[in-house]
């Protein structure tokens, strides 16, 4: 997949391509329907079928002190849309003179003058511009106008439940990671560089890779059964996030006890896969309990990710 920082120096080749533009984070199965749309439209036209997004996410330039939750950040998220298939990534930097833009600016200047685009996919409540002023309607005329084409994708549900960024992270907030996943199409994952730890879970049989959880990042307390990738590898896992109410009540980072795995990950770069949430945080009388549950946590997780199939495409 080819991606473009900004619209300066458009390679010839990225020209005249099918662009859905949004912030797609998470990358959902709402997002994906103007994904196919780009694909169908590139396979009738020909060109290259692409994506527009935008970095930091608006919310965050608009509210830099009020921490985000962001699905799916940048690396991940360009990683998705190889995934679904697309040709072409454009990342443009939300800043002070993109925000400023009026919606007829935008089109002109970076669709039409920047990118010479063929044909722009977007949702039926897509706004964008200086105060919101352009929405899917504006975008019509300015094809019109500028003679590129417009396709407008409808709501996205199932069973009556709409595909959205907010809902997904609702439910992961409540740690119904399985139902996030079926809106999503794929797994939620979470990654981050193993940093040391209280040793605790060393102590009592179940060595954890420790990883902070970036601002904003909404996820309940309790035991989830997950895939960790490690270079790409595949492992099998149980991830823990709470304050070890049992031992300090401490400040909550996510652990995770990989099946099987004996080797050491301190300032590695991993990624955890969240399957499905097994139990709640809760505070043992004694740690002999606590074991007992733990054995009783992976035992339940393994049997979980047996019977899971990776996925979305491709699925690592």
């Amino acid at each position: 997949m080819h991606i473009l920082h900004g619209y300066d120096h458009v390679p010839h080749d990225a020209r005249g391509a099918t662009v859905a533009i949004g912030n797609f984070d998470g990358v959902h199965r709402g997002h994906q329907a103007l994904f196919q749309e780009a694909r169908a439209a590139v396979a009738k036209h020909g060109g290259l079928a692409g994506a527009m997004v935008f970095e930091p996410h608006p919310r965050e330039f608009f509210q830099p002190d009020r921490p985000h939750f962001r699905l799916t950040p940048l690396a991940q998220k360009l990683a998705l849309l190889e995934r679904y298939d697309l040709d072409l990534a454009v990342v443009l930097t939300f800043d002070q003179r993109l925000a400023a833009l009026r919606a007829h600016d935008f089109i002109e200047r970076i669709l039409v003058a920047g990118l010479g685009v063929r044909h722009v996919i977007v949702g039926h409540d897509f706004h964008f511009g200086k105060g919101r002023d352009g929405n899917a309607a504006v975008m019509q005329e300015a094809g019109r106008e500028f003679g590129f084409e417009v396709t407008v994708v409808e709501t996205v549900a199932e069973a009556g439940e709409i595909f959205s960024s907010s809902a997904i992270r609702a439910e992961i907030a409540q740690g119904d990671v399985k139902s996030a996943a079926q809106m999503l199409g794929h797994y939620w994952r979470a990654a981050g560089k193993v940093v040391g730890g209280s040793k605790i879970g060393a102590g009592i049989g179940f060595p954890t890779a420790n990883i902070p959880l970036p601002k904003g990042t909404a996820l309940a307390h309790g035991i989830y059964a997950v895939f960790v990738y490690i270079h790409g590898a595949q492992h099998q896992g149980a991830a823990y996030l709470g304050t070890r109410p049992t031992f300090d009540d401490g400040t909550p980072i996510l652990e995770v006890f990989l099946f099987d795995f004996n080797e050491d990950l301190y300032g590695r770069e991993i990624e955890i896969e969240f399957v499905d949430f097994i139990r709640g945080d809760r505070r043992f009388d004694t740690i002999e309990l606590l074991v007992a549950q733990m054995d009783k946590d992976c035992a339940r997780a393994r049997q979980i990710l047996a019977d899971s199939r990776p996925r979305g495409p491709r699925a690592s």
